[in-house]
């Protein structure tokens, strides 16, 4: 059996008191970057504390204006969509070295860390929708790749394990209009510095309709799939055409869609659960165990064997309600998986 690796996908809830919009403010305006810093790091220290053994930076930011913010800042750019490589900076790698350097002298070896970046497309769709200037894609394709290049670069206290290329629009959105060379060649320059580093390239997709494009890719290594909400998305993808291209998968063995979750509770009790918190932590003392967790992977794994190199949540916890239940949950999948290599 392959190592199988527990990671997450980085969203994850603030701590009580703390407000998105003052979150927002405090990445705009960098006016107190002590008390901001000190909230990243707390909540990496607790997803490394609930086992995740390579954790992604807690992601506070919108995902499309953490780098269009740069990007499109006439003081980053080398030219239009093209950053500058020392500007290419993402700031939740810096708060988190205070964690990294607490794990080093631990454990005396550098922390592995997982990083989101944004995808090429994923920007361009936000700034341009259903239009194909190849030439834009390509600039974005090759900021995202400076993202990662610095990012490798400045780490101190932590190594970049994984790079994953956020791409939820790839399968799901109709507006795409640019061909699958076009996206093909945009993923390569995308992922070709991590690539090149030797960490794990994942493209984390919502839907893997179009999984082939990732295999196709040769930067690109793994595929993950939101796999324990949606089951039937594991039919989609063909064994062979992993063992051919040599891909792997990230699966989903906790489900995440929290207001789903909670429906099932509604439905239950006849109540409103988001008004009875106290309920809501029935989803992981009942309902998101390390039992169901270890079914779900002892399944996964009789389908795809090897081919499995990262477990962990469906998606990001940053809609869940508290800090402390989203922990449990990664703690539940931890133990899940503990039992599932034991067996």
């Amino acid at each position: 059996m392959t190592d199988i690796i527990f990671d997450d996908i980085g969203s994850y809830p603030l701590p009580d008191g703390v407000t998105k919009e003052w979150i927002n403010n405090a990445f705009s305006n960098r006016a107190d970057d002590e008390k901001l810093f000190s909230i990243i790091n707390d909540s990496f220290q607790q997803k490394i504390d609930a086992g995740v053994q390579v954790p992604t930076y807690p992601q506070y930011q919108d995902m499309n204006a953490q780098f269009l913010s740069i990007i499109n800042n006439p003081d980053c750019a080398e030219e239009p969509f093209k950053v500058k490589e020392d500007r290419a900076r993402i700031l939740e790698l810096e708060a988190i070295e205070t964690a990294a350097a607490k794990y080093r002298e631990e454990h005396g070896e550098k922390l592995d860390v997982r990083i989101c970046i944004t995808g090429a497309l994923e920007l361009y769709l936000k700034e341009f929708g259903g239009t194909d200037y190849t030439d834009i894609l390509n600039l974005l394709a090759v900021s995202v790749d400076r993202f990662v290049k610095n990012s490798i670069k400045s780490a101190k206290n932590f190594n970049i394990k994984t790079v994953s290329i956020d791409e939820p629009s790839i399968g799901i959105n109709p507006q795409i209009m640019f061909n699958d060379s076009d996206l093909i060649t945009a993923l390569t320059t995308a992922s070709q510095s991590a690539s090149k580093h030797g960490a794990d390239v994942e493209i984390h997709l919502h839907s893997p309709l179009h999984y082939k494009l990732a295999c196709d890719t040769p930067t690109i290594s793994v595929i993950g799939v939101e796999s324990a909400a949606n089951p039937s998305y594991l039919d989609l993808i063909d064994r062979k055409v992993l063992e051919d291209s040599d891909s792997f998968l990230r699966i989903g063995v906790a489900r995440t869609d929290i207001f789903n979750l909670a429906a099932v509770l509604n439905e239950k009790y006849n109540t409103n659960v988001w008004k009875e918190p106290a309920r809501l932590l029935e989803i992981v003392t009942d309902m998101e165990t390390p039992e169901v967790v270890t079914k779900r992977l002892e399944k996964t794994y009789s389908l795809f064997g090897d081919r499995i190199k990262y477990v962990g949540p469906d998606c990001g916890l940053g809609a869940w309600p508290s800090q402390e239940i989203a922990a449990r949950l990664l703690n539940n999948v931890a133990r899940g998986i503990a039992e599932f290599k034991k067996r």
